[in-house]
C-alpha cells in the first residue's frame, strides 16, 4: 500500500484516508449546481495539487479549484472564482466496496473567505464533499 493513502496520528495508529481519482483535469469545463446564476464553470487552478513534472493537474470530489465562469449573468462571466468540486463522472470507490457515479462533473461557487455565495445546491452532493466542507453539508437538499 502507498504511503500517501495513509496518515499516522501521533501515536503511531494509522488512520486510512481514501485515495479519490482526480479525473476533472485543469481547462474541463464543468457545470455549477448552485443558484448563483453561473451555468458553465472552466478550471484554471487546483489548490493544494502536489504534482509532477508535464502532469496537468486535476481535482476530484471535495477539491478546492479555482474557476472562470464561461455561461451566466454578465456580472458573473469572465469573473474568478473559488469552487468545490460536489459531484464528479467517474467512479468513486466506497469504504464499503460501493462504487458511486454522478451523470456530470458540478462544482459550487465560494468566496475568498470560504462561504458559499449561492444559497441553495441543485441535485445531489458527493459525501466525500460534505464531510470537508460542513458549509456545503448545512446547505445541501441531498447527500448521496
Amino acid at each position: 500500500m502507498s504511503t500517501k493513502s495513509r496518515a499516522v496520528s501521533a501515536k503511531g495508529i494509522g488512520e486510512f484516508k481514501l485515495h479519490i481519482t482526480r479525473s476533472i483535469p485543469v481547462s474541463a469545463v464543468i457545470t455549477c449546481a448552485d443558484n448563483t446564476g453561473a451555468r458553465t464553470l472552466k478550471v484554471i487552478q487546483v489548490l493544494r495539487y502536489k504534482g509532477r513534472f508535464s502532469r496537468i493537474p486535476a481535482a476530484s470530489i471535495g477539491d478546492h479549484i479555482t474557476i472562470v465562469v464561461k455561461k451566466g449573468p454578465p456580472e458573473l462571466r469572465n469573473q474568478t472564482f473559488g469552487a468545490v468540486v460536489v459531484r464528479q463522472k467517474y467512479a468513486v470507490r466506497r469504504m464499503n466496496g460501493v462504487r458511486i457515479t454522478f451523470e456530470d462533473n458540478a462544482a459550487v461557487l465560494m468566496t475568498p473567505e470560504g462561504e458559499l455565495k449561492g444559497t441553495g445546491i441543485k441535485g445531489p452532493v458527493a459525501s466525500e464533499a460534505a464531510e470537508k466542507w460542513p458549509r456545503i453539508a448545512n446547505v445541501a437538499n441531498m447527500i448521496v
